[in-house]
């Protein structure tokens, strides 16, 4: 195999990789390509297994991204979420099975509470199944420092992630009942689909407007909701998508694009709201309504 093919066959991994560990995708494919150049630039005939050299590589590289964004980060304007993938296609080739497994906006928001390297360990283990041996060769630390490093991901990841599956189905029928209930302006109706500490996170990135704090609530979150439909009666329009794996909403005021939702749902009704604004991170969605 040659070294393109062999680094052509195996790039939706390592983008799942980037993606994961940083959030963004244009990050994501900036460490790929970087990948790529030191992959084609080195050695290949030294190299004993060319999955576990650029796995390697791209994570150290992803942990260096990420060590460097964080300051920025830190001065970042409200709430930091991940650029949402969206797809309006089932079949598009971003629903391959290395995307679509522990990707969903939700999940990548819990991973920002780790560390770097941390991030980085709980990925290998629990989503790409490597043994600690692997993880510790890629983070150049020992293994036992590995198991910890994971244990302490996972307890973290555990307490804050849903506790149950959602049929897509359901998920789906869900949010068509909210999206008429929004779009109609009933705020009573979307209480009903609410838990009673519901949550809606929003990130405008500092360029729109946007929540500086985390409401909670199902009359403030519905209120949110109805607030704009009373602002732009009949011009807002919302669209189901595919947001990171899973069933969302894309919202349009006026026939543009203002913002991809994301939900988290428990025991039927939904428990959490991801509202991304930033049109820097909704560049790989649809701008207008068609």
């Amino acid at each position: 195999m040659t070294d393109s093919a062999a680094f052509t066959a195996l790039r939706p991994r390592l983008f799942a990789i980037a993606y994961r560990m940083l959030g963004v995708r244009a990050d994501a494919e900036d460490v790929v390509q970087d990948a790529w150049l030191r992959w084609h630039g080195s050695d290949q005939q030294a190299v004993q297994s060319a999955e576990a050299w650029l796995v390697t590589l791209t994570t150290r590289l992803a942990i260096d991204r990420l060590r460097a964004r964080q300051a920025e980060r830190d001065t970042y304007v409200g709430w930091w979420l991940p650029e949402p993938i969206v797809e309006l296609d089932e079949r598009t080739p971003e629903s391959s099975a290395e995307l679509a497994s522990e990707v969903s906006m939700a999940f990548l928001w819990v991973l920002e509470r780790l560390s770097p390297e941390e991030r980085a360990a709980f990925l290998m283990r629990q989503v790409f199944d490597h043994d600690y041996a692997d993880i510790a060769d890629i983070l150049g630390k020992s293994e036992a420092a590995c198991r910890q490093m994971v244990h302490r991901a996972q307890e973290r990841v555990r307490q804050q992630t849903p506790r149950f599956d959602v049929p897509r189905d359901a998920h789906r029928a869900l949010l068509a009942r909210f999206m008429a209930a929004a779009q109609a302006g009933d705020r009573a109706a979307m209480k009903t689909m609410m838990t009673d500490e519901v949550q809606l996170v929003s990130d405008g990135g500092g360029k729109i407007k946007s929540f500086l704090r985390i409401l909670r609530g199902a009359g403030r979150v519905a209120g949110v909701f109805w607030s704009l439909e009373h602002q732009y009666p009949q011009r807002v329009a919302y669209r189901q998508a595919r947001i990171n794996g899973e069933p969302g909403l894309l919202r349009y005021v006026e026939g543009k694009l203002e913002s991809a939702q994301s939900f988290v749902i428990e025991d039927g009704r939904i428990a959490a709201v991801l509202v991304m604004r930033n049109p820097d991170k909704l560049t790989g969605a649809p701008q207008f309504i068609f």
